[in-house]
């Protein structure tokens, strides 16, 4: 009889032990139970509806998964002073820098070559090292599909797009969404006036009602951080194609759509790298079918029409038969820059963009 009472006690105990023995293994292999300081150093701010508060909203969604104490910095000059910053941060006990300007390559890379042991994901950078990652989207695959978008609205078939500077970054995307708009509507022009700023508002807003008066345009498009070009394109009636974020809701009577950013989709499996020792120092360019790049959900005003063919286009992207830059493809000046049965290379695509497709005219009055 006891024999019947020992047995059954002799597996419970059995059975707790080896419970207490997963879960002891469990806490001992979570990476994620103690909190990790992460700093996010920023060019603007953490509420400007744009660029900041793109890379600020993608950062708490990572925090919450990965269990991150973010401490961060706005608004922080992309010179010498950035570097003590980065220090004071690492003297706090950081050990992963999020850096979301391309300005601070230099002084990134002087504070990473004092500091090994520490992390730096550096946003639109183009020099890794060790401890050095440099990340960036294809976001001109979706500047293509919001350019279908513009393309099919307009109706006076001149479309204007305010950018900050002549960059390869900023030249891919209005390439890109001037061939959407061909796509769309293959009569049509895209007039590009320059800021020479990417956040100064009295500059953005002076820019674009430049464009404005030039030309009769009634769909605007942007590569600014400032919502200066939105809002004079809302105050004049003008359809709005925006950028970083879905600023939907401030402008509801003329925002159309938007590419955005899905910035947790990069920040979460890769600081979780960090966290695993996995860590690899290189340069990442993500597309359309890893999530990082997005368009804003359509607004009411956006013709069906255009969605069929936006939706046509993206499965197109995502299943790697199509990208924008596909040949044949025309300069401005009636050269063949990308062959039929062509593509232009990541290299290309990223440095030597210096030329614009068919359809871009750059109004300098």
């Amino acid at each position: 009889m006891k024999l019947i009472y020992i047995i059954p006690a002799l597996i419970i105990t059995i059975i707790v032990a080896g419970l207490l023995a997963i879960n002891v293994k469990k806490k001992d292999t979570d990476i994620t139970r103690e909190k990790t300081k992460v700093a996010l150093i920023m060019n603007g701010s953490i509420s400007d509806h744009s660029w900041g508060q793109s890379h600020y909203e993608g950062m708490q969604k990572t925090a919450k998964e990965l269990n991150l104490d973010v401490l961060y910095r706005e608004n922080i000059p992309a010179d010498k002073s950035s570097e003590t910053v980065m220090e004071n941060l690492i003297a706090s006990g950081v050990k992963i820098f999020v850096i979301n300007s391309f300005q601070f390559g230099p002084h990134i890379q002087e504070v990473a070559k004092k500091h090994r042991d520490v992390k730096f994901f550096h946003a639109s950078g183009i020099q890794s090292a060790p401890n050095v990652t440099t990340f960036f989207g294809r976001i001109y695959q979706m500047r293509y599909l919001s350019g279908i978008v513009a393309g099919m609205q307009s109706k006076t078939g001149n479309i204007g797009y305010v950018a900050a500077f002549d960059i390869p970054e900023v030249v891919r995307g209005i390439n890109a969404f001037t061939l959407g708009v061909k796509k769309a509507n293959p009569d049509a022009n895209v007039f590009v006036r320059w800021t020479k700023s990417w956040e100064n508002d009295s500059v953005c807003a002076s820019a674009t009602r430049s464009l404005l008066k030039n030309n009769s345009i009634d769909v605007l498009a942007m590569h600014t951080d400032s919502r200066e070009p939105m809002r004079i394109a809302d105050s004049l009636g003008i359809w709005i194609v925006g950028y970083n974020l879905d600023n939907a809701v401030f402008y509801p009577k003329h925002f159309l759509t938007a590419p955005v950013w899905r910035w947790e989709k990069f920040y979460t499996p890769h600081i979780l790298d960090v966290l695993k020792n996995k860590f690899v120092g290189t340069n990442y360019w993500n597309g359309i079918g890893t999530g990082i790049v997005d368009l804003a959900p359509f607004t009411s005003h956006v013709d069906s029409k255009a969605i069929e063919l936006v939706e046509s286009e993206r499965e197109k992207m995502q299943n790697g038969s199509f990208d924008v830059f596909y040949g044949p493809i025309e300069d401005n000046a009636g050269t063949v820059r990308v062959n039929e049965g062509e593509s232009m290379s990541d290299a290309d695509m990223l440095n030597q963009f210096n030329w614009f497709v068919k359809g871009v005219k750059i109004d300098e009055k």
